[in-house]
């Protein structure tokens, strides 16, 4: 299971430390530079800087060459406090820190803190929590590397300048740091981008657009079997199947909140003019402005209210393989983790207020159940809540919805024995949601799903039911998407397993291989004989040798090749091959017909006998 580093562990205090380490080079390196934040991460660290002048790959050896310095000439890390308007002054004047300035006053203004905390190592300092270690000579100068560079808005928002950040990589020694290195190189053959292309399962287009992919055969297989797989757990527990239009008139995003706040991540309205009969009985001209839907939501609560609803009706689970569209930013768009065009394992809960609880436990338990399935390991769950200072006014102003809400949730987590992260400032703007967190063979995290509560937009859309009192009452809703987008998850699902799927996942399951034409009638036999119960199958029937094709379908990650000669057509039986294992074993068709049935049934993720 995926975790955060421990704040008081030593190789928390080493990166932090070396980030600050970073940031003084840099300096040193490009004289005028100034900083935003620079965090410890699972691997290492990295800092964000305005430069002078860019920095590219190239001048990253140089700025490590001066870390390494800085590291021997054994600079001390000391603590100070110091009171708000004196820590102003020292960041507007003495370190002369414009990002720094502004993250300062908002602590002071918002937060209502008395003092600010720096760190000063040599001539580098910076307002700071810590914790670090002592001295720089306790730092590995042989366990760090600078990694990569990419771009950063600061404090994650678009509309404010666009920072460099510099990742590096972080470990107590040589050996870690190598080993790491390898590993990472391994991991990267798995790529999404790179299996995609080559097994035909996606393809992004210059003239559909970016981010718009293009679903192949084979990651059409992929997107019908997650579907199906969801629909099965769906259905068993309960949900009810929608489907709503890819557009929508404005309105409907003006009352669910969405618009104005978040246009700039909607692609932009068609406007249409239409001749209307007015309440004279006169034709006139009226337009109407539709967008793309970013999001399935409000349409599920059009659902919700199309009809009156009792609290006998609850809880109403809406379900629906949605395909939203975000318009996210060029710079922004990698592979499938980051899309343009993308189908939401979605779904809305309606629920009464004794009934929150029971049924965001339910949606966790799914979580982990559709997971357990796929054999994910490497994740964390993040509660995400609510800053309650609300600095930047992004949350509905509630005070005792979120108070109730939050405790409810986190009640609900450690009622499940889950360990969670809590992350403070992460909510949703109607309430607080639980974030599955995972890490790409990039070693980037992402959150590829999520389990949110609403107490705040049914209300806006006026939904009501009516209660054992007979009296009306708003509805909470939960949003949820165990699954994520197929995009992401499918992406996630590739360098999960190398392009090397279980059976019931991939997309082809079975390829027979005649160990010449003489026996290819039985081959195409046992074809149609499988194709019958719905396996997805194929004869090999190239004009190659056979251990060519044998040898051209493992690389293709086939998990079942059926070797079939004279014996097997005889005995009527099939010599069968699996991916990654040596021994093969012969048996009557029959038998592994059974076998393979049994085995997409359960949706084994270990390819086993």
């Amino acid at each position: 299971m995926l975790k955060r580093m421990d704040e008081n562990s030593f190789l928390y205090k080493m990166r932090h430390s070396l980030s600050h380490v970073l940031a003084q080079a840099v300096q040193e390196y490009r004289p005028g530079t100034k900083l935003g934040f620079g965090p410890p991460i699972h691997n290492g660290f990295y800092y964000d800087f305005l430069l002078p002048e860019p920095i590219t790959t190239d001048d990253l050896p140089k700025i490590e060459k001066i870390m390494r310095r800085i590291i021997k000439s054994k600079q001390e890390f000391t603590f100070e406090e110091l009171p708000a308007a004196d820590a102003l002054t020292r960041i507007a004047e003495e370190m002369k820190e414009p990002h720094k300035l502004e993250y300062a006053q908002e602590l002071i203004e918002k937060n209502g803190l008395e003092t600010l905390t720096f760190y000063r190592n040599g001539p580098f300092l910076d307002m700071c929590e810590g914790p670090h270690v002592e001295n720089t000579i306790k730092l590995p100068a042989d366990g760090f590397a600078l990694d990569s560079i990419a771009s950063a808005y600061w404090r994650g928002d678009e509309k404010n300048v666009q920072l460099t950040r510099i990742y590096a990589l972080a470990f107590t020694n040589r050996k870690e740091l190598k080993a790491y290195k390898l590993q990472k190189e391994e991991a990267l053959k798995n790529d999404h981008r790179k299996i995609g292309a080559e097994f035909d399962i996606f393809h992004i287009d210059d003239e559909v657009g970016k981010g718009l992919p293009l679903w192949l055969p084979n990651g059409t297989v992929l997107r019908a079997e997650l579907e199906k797989l969801a629909h099965e757990l769906e259905f068993k527990d309960g949900y009810k199947a929608v489907a709503t239009p890819h557009i929508t008139k404005d309105k409907l995003y003006y009352t669910s909140g969405h618009l104005p706040y978040y246009e700039e991540g909607m692609y932009p309205p068609m406007v249409l003019e239409e001749t209307r009969i007015n309440e004279d009985g006169e034709s006139e001209l009226v337009q109407e402005k539709y967008y793309l839907k970013p999001m399935n939501c409000p349409h599920h609560h059009k659902v919700f209210g199309s009809r009156p609803r009792s609290y006998r009706d609850l809880p109403l689970r809406l379900s629906e393989y949605g395909t939203v569209y975000r318009f996210e930013r060029s710079g922004a768009l990698q592979g499938l983790t980051r899309v343009r065009g993308m189908t939401m394992n979605d779904a809305h809960i309606y629920c009464t207020r004794e009934q929150i609880k029971d049924e965001f436990i339910k949606v966790m338990e799914l979580h982990r159940k559709l997971y357990d399935i796929f054999g994910f390991k490497d994740y964390y769950f993040r509660l995400s809540m609510r800053d309650k200072e609300n600095p930047r006014g992004k949350y509905v102003e509630n005070d005792e919805a979120w108070d109730y809400s939050e405790r409810l949730i986190k009640e609900a987590m450690d009622d499940l024995g889950v360990d969670y992260v809590l992350e403070t400032g992460e909510a949703a703007f109607y309430g607080p949601k639980v974030d599955i967190q995972f890490m790409t063979v990039a070693d980037r995290e992402f959150t590829v799903s999520t389990n949110q509560l609403d107490f705040a937009v049914p209300e806006r859309f006026n939904l009501k039911y009516i209660g054992s009192d007979n009296q009306e009452h708003t509805p909470f809703c939960i949003h949820r998407a165990p699954l994520g987008t197929h995009e992401r998850f499918i992406g996630f699902l590739i360098e999960h397993y190398g392009g090397a799927f279980p059976t019931w996942l991939a997309p082809l399951q079975v390829k027979v291989v005649p160990i010449s034409e003489k026996f290819g009638d039985y081959a195409r036999q046992l074809e149609q004989e499988l194709l019958g119960d719905m396996v997805r199958v194929e004869v090999d029937e190239s004009s190659e040798t056979f251990n060519k094709k044998v040898r051209t379908n493992t690389v293709k990650r086939i998990p079942i090749l059926l070797i079939v000669g004279e014996r097997e057509m005889l005995e009527n039986t099939v010599t069968v091959r699996r991916y990654k294992i040596k021994q093969q074993r012969n048996m009557p068709f029959s038998e592994f017909r059974t076998m393979l049935a049994d085995e997409i049934k359960e949706r084994r993720h270990v390819q086993e006998w």
